[in-house]
């Protein structure tokens, strides 16, 4: 096990939540509590189809609670679709914002509060705690097990001008209430659970192994581990197995809580360079580079990654020599990935190597990439890129 100073400083966030099947009933409840008037609700268009949003508004509206929908919100959220929401909220005289949805309709509630508590630009907000103004109340109710959107101090949009996502990093950021409802996660198609699943494991690897990891995040990072090796395939096979939903939607939760607070690494770093710059699903992007960065980063902490590997059921002799712990290691992950489906290479999904220079470019200057076990040069970002091509 990792050791940690007593006196190192760390600390901790996490907004309020209320976790288990139900959960998205109390909208209208916590809404009331908040005393909002009038609700911006953020989803997208699927979403709205199923009629989760309207399912909200009911709540909302039988606490005597106004709301207006807005569903202008693509994968991968862009700036303009932030500002469009902006002017939505302030020409409706709204007071709060109640998102529902995955990670890209609750990013860009994120950032639609800050935008009109600080009448600036959405883009202005780039890098870690830039946000002088708290945004307006705000209410998460996930849809998906993977973002953890609904608990974390991230907010990811896309620079449509520069063709590369920026990370807003700030406990401004923080939801005041997540409503985590796995219920929910039922209506996702196999695709979609075994992307954000992979999403997950990647936040929980990721929170474990960097370097501004803790006992606490540590303790999340693991228990995430354990709970996908439990359940991940299950819902892949069974996706009306409520038991295993649960369990995947509990190990997004804990690995949300892990990496909000350790943040991340490499791979997040490169795969918000891809999805800038080549409109790509984020958690695919994860899965493709996650083994990838592991085998770059592995002398770094094998310690911590031999634990990762253990939870996936490794099979690696005690005393084993590192090269064949990390074989163990990556076999295990390798395995998982294959196992959901997930087989694709970066080339397979529209990368060129005419790309590279730019997507190197990008993530080295990504917040993630300073928390990562060790820091790359641009030639072994573009070494990891070429490997997962």
């Amino acid at each position: 096990m990792a050791k940690y100073d007593i006196e190192e400083l760390r600390k901790f966030v996490a907004p309020e939540f209320v976790f288990g099947a139900g959960a998205s009933k109390l909208t209208g409840q916590y809404a009331a509590n908040l005393s909002i008037k009038k609700t911006l609700v953020v989803s997208g268009p699927t979403l709205d189809k199923l009629g989760y949003p309207a399912t909200i508004i009911d709540s909302l509206k039988a606490e005597g609670v106004d709301s207006v929908l807005y569903t202008g919100v693509t994968a991968n959220p862009r700036d303009h679709e932030v500002m469009a929401g902006a002017e939505t909220y302030r020409k409706e005289g709204c007071d709060a914002i109640v998102a529902i949805g995955g990670g890209s309709p609750m990013d860009c509630a994120k950032a639609i509060g800050v935008v009109c508590t600080n009448n600036r630009h959405v883009l202005e907000f780039e890098g870690v705690d830039r946000i002088e103004h708290p945004g307006p109340p705000l209410i998460c109710i996930p849809t998906t097990a993977g973002s953890a959107a609904d608990i974390s101090q991230f907010c990811i949009i896309n620079d449509t001008g520069r063709k590369v996502k920026i990370a807003i990093v700030s406990k401004t950021m923080i939801p005041d209430v997540a409503l985590i409802d796995p219920l929910l996660t039922l209506t996702m198609n196999k695709e979609l659970t075994a992307h954000t699943g992979l999403d997950a494991l990647t936040h929980a690897t990721e929170a474990f192994v960097s370097n501004a990891s803790s006992a606490i995040t540590d303790l999340h990072a693991l228990e995430a581990v354990r709970l996908i090796k439990k359940n991940f395939l299950q819902t892949l096979d069974h996706p009306d197995d409520i038991a295993a939903r649960t369990g995947m939607m509990l190990a997004s939760t804990y690995a949300g809580l892990a990496f909000s607070n350790a943040i991340l690494g490499a791979v997040h770093a490169m795969a918000h360079s891809l999805g800038g710059l080549l409109d790509l699903p984020h958690g695919l992007c994860n899965a493709i580079l996650l083994d990838h960065v592991i085998d770059y980063n592995f002398d770094a902490t094998p310690d911590k990654y031999r634990q990762l590997g253990n939870e996936l059921g490794a099979s690696i002799p005690k005393n084993a020599p590192l090269d064949e712990v990390k074989d163990g290691i990556l076999e295990a992950f390798r395995n998982l990935k294959q196992a959901a489906g997930v087989t694709d290479n970066l080339c397979k999904m529209g990368m060129s190597m005419d790309d590279l220079p730019l997507l190197v470019k990008n993530a080295l200057a990504d917040p993630c990439m300073l928390t990562n076990p060790k820091f790359p040069s641009a030639s072994e970002v573009l070494s990891i890129y070429e490997k997962a091509c």
